[in-house]
Parts: C-alpha cells; structure tokens; sequence
C-alpha cells in the first residue's frame, strides 16, 4: 500500500473477486431452480387434465351402467327385445314393396322424471297428441323403461330433443314402410309396433323375413306392380261406375301358377292399418268363398268331356225349365230347344249343364272337383285363405245346382287355379306368390287332371263363348281371348237376394297357346243407363277383363295373332261361318 492514502470503503467491504469457474456455477444454478418451477407447474397441470379425464371416464361408465340396468330391468319385466329388422319384399322386377327406415321413439325411466308434471307440459308442445292420463299412469309404475311414443318423425324427435327434460331419452328402431302404398296391401299385410308379421306375406314369411341371417336377401313376389296397377285401376273405376260395394281380381301364369297380380277393394294402406275399417282388411280374393255362377259350368263341361259321359256332339233338353221337388231351374237367356253340348256352354244354359250333370252323377263330380283343388283350402302363401263351402249331404239337387255354380261357395283363387289347369294342358299347378326360377315352367308339383285332348277342346269352347255368347264385350282383337261369365244372386237368411248379384268374368289370352288367365268380380254392381239396367257378368265385368288385357298383353310379350273362329267351329262340329 502506498503511504498516506486510506483504503476505499466499498473495496474493503466487497468479497473478493470470483473466479470465472465460480461464477458459470451460479449462473447454472439459477436456471435449474427455474426449470424446476416449470416442471412443477407442467405437472400440475397434466394432473388436473387426468383428473378430468378420469372424472369423464366415470361418467361414461354410470351411463352405461344406467343403460345395463334399465335393459336388466325390461328382461325382468318380461319385456321382449325390440326385434324390428326384416328383409325387404320386391316384386318379380326388383321394385320394392315392403322396406324398412331408421326411426327414434321416445321412452322414460319415471325415476329420473324429477317433475311428471312439468316434463309432461313441456312434452305436449312438442307431441300435442299424446294422452297425457295414460302417460301419468305409465310413468307412476314401478319399472325403470316405459315407452311414450313409438316411431317419431325428424321433426317430432328435434322438438323433443330441444326441450331437454330429464328421464327421457331415444331408441333407434326399424320402422316397416310399403313405398306403394295401397297398391298390393291385400297380398303383402302388414307388421305390428315391434315388426312382427299380422297379415299377409309379412305373416306367413315372418320367421324368414326376420332372420338375421337373410337380412340383405329380399324376397322376391311373383307379383308385377305394373299389372297390379291396372288391374286396381280398371276394378275401381267399375267399382264407381256400377256403385258397387266391392270387388276383386287376379291376373295368373296358367304356365307356372305364379300370380301376377291380386286385388280386393275396398283396400287400406299398410302404412297405418290401424286407420283403416275393418272391412277393408278382407282379401275378397283368398277370404272371400262366393257362389260364383257359371263360372263353375266350365268344370262340369271339362270332366262330362274328360270322363266320357258326355261328347260334343251329345245334346241336351232345355225346352222348358227342369222341376225336382220344390226346385225350378231357368235359364236366363232361354232358347226352349235341344241344344248341343257346345250351345249349352256357349249360351249358358242352367238347365242343360244341370242336366249334364245328372249323366255325371254325384260322385264323378265331386271326384272331378276334388282333383281340380276346390273342394279343399287353397295352396297360396297367405294364412288367410279360406275353406271353401260344400253341400252336406251332398243331394241329387246338390249336383245339378253345383253343376251350374250354385250351392257350392270357393274362393276367386279356387276359381282361377283351376281355370288354368282347363287351358293349360291338363295340369292343376298349385298357385304361388313366389316368382319362380326363370327355367322352372313346369311346377314339379304339378299334376294332371284333364286330358291335353279335354283342355283343346275347352279353349276352342271358352273362345266361341267370347265369340258368339256372353263374353263378348271381354274380346281384345288379335289377343283371342277365350271366356266365361258369372252371374249369381248372393245368399241370404233362408234363400238368394234377387237383386244383389256377385258378377264375375274369368278369361284365358291367347287360347291357341294359353299364357294367363285374369279373373274380375263385382260384387253388388247397379245397372245403368249405358247396360241398359243389366248388372250381370257379361255387361259389368267382361269389359274390366277386356280392358286388362288390353293392357296388359303388350306389356307381357304376348303377341297379336289372326282370329279362327271358323277352324274353331269346325272342330266343335259346329256349322262354319260364310265369309
């Protein structure tokens, strides 16, 4: 130190210098403790975030566990699981019928309604025409699920998704839907609330349709919309037009016994059977059995042909009504002649087809009958297919009046099938709503009932009665036509109603080579001024029939052909026409 000079304060109180390896220490030190805080802080918060998380996992398992408990408790009640999936039904073109949507419907757990009476005000808004006493009960019972509402529309389920009321809450659910409404109600039923099969094909293929595994395959109907459409069309415009109370139709393969169409009015929409009368839900073509007139003489001139009691040249004494006991029976259009047995047909003749069927006798016809399936239920996918009605006992006046149609009731299908075993070679073929394999035009089921001899001579006779009878307003140029009409008073307590008539025309096109056979039946028609008063088969349901066919022919490929009536009469031994 130098002499005289003092030592500065702040130098003698400050440490001493630190060494550059001193100082890099601290430097570090301080940024670690500060790492640290940022460590700490990280970890907080990841803490909070699991907690969250755990907490939102609980959450999601007491919903679970709520919706385990709430499905646990419906087994104990004993409900059964909602099963509503179904296949698709199409028809022999792939055009659906019947299809299933997704819907939502509504349904409570009362324990979780905190107030019934205000979740119930809030409800009303959105669905005004609940009933709210029966909802009151449902949700004061002891039970964790009660339905409120099956099957909402979109915007029925937004409304009540808005109000956000505690309790409530959605299933999702299949709803059966038939994109063509009324059209082929009748053929394919309906289903109830949980989609189970009440009627019709739904019925009788239910546990098909419901299968999980066929879900994706759609069953495939013989049944052909655009036959079924015009079909519909032309019954209900002579429905309206003859102030009738009702009728009925089938269009058939007489090849392969498929039904290309089958129709009953008045019909509903399965969409909401429940809004439907239950008269509407009869399927006159399967339910319906009806003394169907003379439609039956064209079985009793098959088997009197057929089994040899008859030929055609054989002839019959219509010159005066037939008495037996207490019964007379009149022709409508009488000749009062001798016919032969080609004029019996073609003219209608009650009392030389009840005479024909006296040569038969009892138990040839009932025989004959049996093999052409009318005396049993007929073979069709529709459990309501109704037992036909037979005489009992079956008298001598049983067999001339079943002989000529009456006395004995059948479905309109009984009446077609075995129309079509008529024209068709000889072959009952049991009728089927299924469409069959494209190479499949025999039915193995198939089985011979008349000569292939017996039927020719039967389209050249149901020809000739289009021709020259009763059915000619059912003639289409170029279609040829063959035919018969019907015309039965209907029964009532202790006799017939004069003046309630069930019409029909039964008809097979081209009867030089038989595709299909259409049937149409009115039932209670009025006359008019253009029928002159008539209601019979001839003016009312013969035009329907021709009508169809008209349509109908095109359509299925059936091709026009030139008339031969005069070869036709030549092998009926009947005289020829001059040009």
């Amino acid at each position: 130190m130098i002499s005289g000079q003092r030592p500065s304060p702040d130098r003698r109180d400050a440490p001493p210098p630190l060494a550059r390896g001193a100082r890099r220490f601290r430097i570090d030190g301080v940024r670690k403790e500060a790492m640290e805080v940022a460590r700490n802080r990280v970890l907080v918060t990841a803490a909070m975030f699991f907690i969250g998380f755990v907490v939102m996992g609980v959450r999601l398992l007491d919903l679970g566990f709520f919706e385990r408990v709430v499905e646990t408790t419906i087994a104990a009640q004993g409900r059964a699981p909602v099963l509503t999936a179904r296949a698709d039904i199409v028809d022999l073109n792939g055009v659906v019928l019947a299809t299933n949507l997704k819907t939502a419907s509504l349904y409570a757990d009362p324990k979780r309604v905190i107030d019934v009476d205000d979740a119930l005000d809030k409800l009303q808004v959105a669905l005004p025409d609940i009933n709210r006493a029966d909802i009151v009960n449902r949700l004061s019972a002891d039970s964790r699920f009660v339905w409120i509402k099956r099957n909402l529309t979109p915007a029925e389920k937004w409304r009540i998704n808005s109000l956000g009321i505690p309790g409530f809450a959605f299933e999702d659910e299949d709803r059966r839907v038939y994109p063509q409404g009324r059209l082929a109600a009748h053929v394919l039923g309906f289903v109830d609330i949980d989609g189970r099969g009440l009627a019709g094909i739904e019925r009788f293929f239910d546990s098909r349709l419901m299968n999980p595994h066929s879900l994706h395959e759609p069953l495939k109907l013989a049944l052909d919309v655009r036959v079924q459409h015009i079909l519909r069309e032309e019954l209900a415009n002579a429905v309206d037009a003859f102030s009738a109370i009702g009728a009925a139709g089938l269009v058939l393969d007489a090849r392969t016994g498929e039904v290309l169409s089958m129709v009953s009015l008045p019909d509903y929409d399965p969409n909401e059977p429940k809004a439907s009368r239950k008269e509407t839900l009869f399927n006159r073509a399967v339910q319906g059995v009806y003394e169907l007139g003379s439609g039956l003489k064209t079985f009793t001139v098959a088997m009197a042909l057929d089994s040899g009691h008859a030929r055609l040249e054989s002839t019959y004494d219509a010159t005066k009504p037939l008495k037996i006991a207490r019964f007379t029976i009149n022709d409508y259009h009488a000749k009062a002649r001798w016919m032969s047995l080609p004029e019996v047909f073609i003219h209608s003749s009650n009392i030389g087809t009840a005479r024909m069927g006296m040569e038969i006798g009892a138990e040839t016809q009932r025989a004959y009958l049996d093999r052409l399936g009318l005396l049993k239920r007929p073979q069709i996918e529709l459990t309501e297919a109704a037992e036909p009605l037979l005489p009992h006992p079956w008298r001598e006046i049983s067999t001339m009046t079943v002989a000529f149609g009456h006395g004995i009731a059948i479905t309109p299908l009984h009446l077609a099938a075995g129309m079509a075993a008529v024209v068709n070679g000889g072959r009952l073929i049991p009728a089927t709503l299924l469409a069959q394999d494209a190479d499949n035009s025999t039915s193995v089921e198939a089985r011979r009932v008349l000569s292939s001899e017996t039927s020719a001579t039967m389209r050249r006779l149901l020809r000739l009665a289009v021709i020259e009878g009763t059915g000619g307003k059912a003639d289409v140029p170029g279609f040829e036509v063959g035919g018969k009409t019907g015309s039965a008073e209907k029964s009532a307590a202790g006799g017939y109603r004069r003046n309630a008539l069930l019409s029909s025309f039964i008809a097979t096109f081209p009867t030089d080579e038989p595709r299909y056979v259409v049937l149409a039946i009115i039932d209670e028609p009025k006359g008019t001024p253009e029928t002159f008063g008539y209601a019979t088969g001839g003016w009312t349901a013969a035009p329907v029939v021709g009508r169809v066919i008209a349509r109908i022919g095109p359509m299925l490929g059936v091709s026009p052909r030139q008339d031969q009536e005069n070869a036709i009469r030549n092998a009926l031994l009947l005289p020829v026409r001059e040009e």
